[in-house]
């Protein structure tokens, strides 16, 4: 499972367009399984410090912006690499699965409301119209995929998961993780290329769909695969919550 994802990742990185900061691929390797790839070293490359310093947060948005012009359209290549739209192998539910009680809500947090229930599903519902497009997403823009180098500027990396949709849905959970270090997130997003024409009811879904999704999983059983990942996951679903919840004007 995991050899695949690094052999999806070469294949995806090499389709890439010149102008997109990211750092390319110089050798792969195969024996007994194993899948090894060696990336172009970015001088002075290091995660962006937490909590998001401005600077560098506004590098990472800088670094989208290129992307998002370049990968506006799907390049042949890429194409060829057989991306699919964003939801085709599975539709964000989580929310009206709780609602219906096709998901117990144990599998959230003690502080949750449950009397938003139905508000959340209703939101959610609206995702997939709120998001589609034909642009390539990163699909998973955190801040552990990006790389700040010695002159400030910052590389996306991880290519994994590109998808089809709308561009400013990367931005979602990337200010997720701005959010929670205080930043305005909703104002960020505002002023960001990529989100010319959204609507408020437009990001609200998306938060609902993302806080719904990671919420879930995050209350499933320890994955042996990646000992921290329902942390992680849960850490992600009450931030985008709390984003959501700021933005409604509700109270936890």
């Amino acid at each position: 499972m995991v050899a695949d994802c690094y052999r999806r990742e070469a294949l995806i990185n090499q389709a890439l367009p010149a102008q997109i900061p990211a750092p390319r691929l110089q050798w792969m390797e195969e024996q007994d399984g194993w899948v090894v790839l060696g990336f172009e070293a970015v001088d002075g490359g290091r995660l962006p410090a937490t909590p998001w310093k401005p600077d560098e947060l506004t590098a990472t948005l800088d670094s989208y912006t290129i992307t998002a012009e370049a990968l506006s359209t799907p390049p042949a290549r890429l194409q060829h690499a057989g991306i699919k739209p964003v939801g085709e192998d599975g539709d964000f539910a989580d929310w009206r699965n709780l609602a219906r009680g096709a998901t117990p809500t144990n599998v959230l947090p003690s502080w949750m409301p449950l009397d938003l229930l139905n508000v959340l599903a209703g939101l959610e519902s609206g995702w997939r119209e709120a998001v589609v497009g034909n642009a390539v997403l990163h699909h998973d823009l955190r801040q552990d995929n990006v790389l700040i180098d010695a002159d400030g500027a910052a590389w996306i990396c991880d290519w994994n998961w590109p998808c089809l949709g709308a561009s400013w849905f990367d931005l979602v959970l990337l200010l997720a993780t701005a959010y929670a270090d205080g930043h305005d997130a909703t104002c960020l997003f505002a002023q960001h290329p990529t989100s010319r024409g959204v609507t408020a009811e437009q990001l609200d879904a998306a938060l609902a769909a993302l806080s719904g999704f990671f919420l879930t999983y995050g209350g499933r059983p320890p994955a042996d695969w990646s000992p921290h990942i329902r942390q992680h996951q849960t850490w992600c679903g009450e931030v985008t919550l709390r984003w959501l919840a700021d933005r409604r004007g509700w109270t936890f």
